[in-house]
């Protein structure tokens, strides 16, 4: 008897948060947090209503990584992510939100940067380098203020990184990149009629982004 078909599909996501990428500028080199050290990260990750995560971990802390001794002071984490979603619908297609933290100088725990990116749409090994920013005082006053205190600027829930309400309202500086490694496995898109490349589950990488699935 023929196998009945399938009402859900499978995303299954592996890899790492790979590390802090080093800016070249006209010049010599220069980091991507030039003033910060000792930092550390961490993730979660936002999805539709239809998603359900399955298997694995959706939020982590990674270690404190220092810079490198060389020129390039890279900021290495390499810390890993596995995770495996299941959903009827590609809508709200999973994202990986991620917010860089340090200490000041008091000693205090502040965020370097917040950043953004959608799992890859199509199955196979995918590196991502994602730009950080982090929020802004409005005025002077609170930018002494802040600092005085201890107290800088940051999301109460970094989530609100992935998604588009309230934002325009925000005032953010630029904060160096971070390189994200993913290796995407789907099951059963094709056969719930969405197209999502050349081969589904078997890790090949698609020359595009999918057909059917949210740009």
């Amino acid at each position: 008897m023929a196998a009945a078909d399938p009402s859900v599909f499978l995303l299954m996501v592996h890899g790492q948060v790979e590390s802090a990428q080093v800016l070249i500028s006209f010049g010599p080199h220069r980091s991507p947090f030039p003033e910060y050290d000792d930092l550390y990260c961490k993730y979660c990750f936002v999805y539709g209503h239809d998603w359900v995560p399955t298997a694995g971990l959706e939020e982590g802390i990674s270690q404190i990584t220092s810079k490198s001794q060389d020129v390039r002071q890279a900021l290495v984490w390499n810390f890993p992510i596995d995770v495996t979603f299941k959903s009827t619908n590609p809508f709200g297609w999973p994202q990986m939100v991620l917010s860089v933290y340090g200490p000041d100088v008091f000693g205090n725990d502040v965020v370097r940067g917040y950043g953004a990116a959608h799992v890859p749409f199509s199955p196979g090994r995918h590196k991502r380098t994602i730009p950080m920013f982090v929020p802004e005082s409005t005025s002077m006053l609170q930018k002494f203020t802040s600092w005085f205190m201890g107290r800088r600027p940051e999301y109460t829930d970094p989530k609100v990184v992935a998604q588009g309400e309230g934002r325009e309202v925000t005032r953010v500086r630029s904060q160096g990149f971070v390189t994200l490694l993913f290796n995407v496995v789907t099951k059963d898109l094709r056969k719930l009629g969405y197209d999502t490349g050349p081969s589904d589950t078997q890790g090949v990488v698609g020359p595009s982004l999918p057909q059917g699935l949210p740009q």
